[in-house]
């Protein structure tokens, strides 16, 4: 299982005992690091923006049962696209941050 997934490990079994040796951090392996950050990065985002599509969703349905005022469902549209940028802001940064260690050397 730690040979298929190509984390570039290779096992080494000696009978009573399992080594693994971890690859040098080299320019590519960085690179590659960056890009599994990035994918990372894209899933956090969709997983925020389906959190406001389902805050969104449920204010419709709530404006549709009258229990909520046209105006509540603006001010509350509002508010959840704000939290939602605020939250991709952090998700931004954070990956920044990351990108920049993975990087230094």
């Amino acid at each position: 299982a730690i040979i298929k997934s190509d984390l570039g490990m290779s096992p080494i079994n000696d009978g009573k005992v399992i080594r693994l040796k971890v690859p040098d951090l080299n320019e590519q392996r960085r690179k590659e690091m960056v890009k599994n950050t990035k994918k990372v990065v894209e899933d956090a985002k969709v997983a925020v923006r389906m959190g406001r599509r389902d805050a969104n969703e449920m204010l419709k349905k709530a404006l549709k049962d009258k229990a909520i005022s046209e105006d509540d469902n603006k001010r509350a549209e509002q508010d959840i696209q704000k939290m939602t940028d605020q939250y991709i802001e952090k998700v931004d940064k954070i990956s920044a941050d990351k990108e920049k260690e993975i990087m230094t050397i």
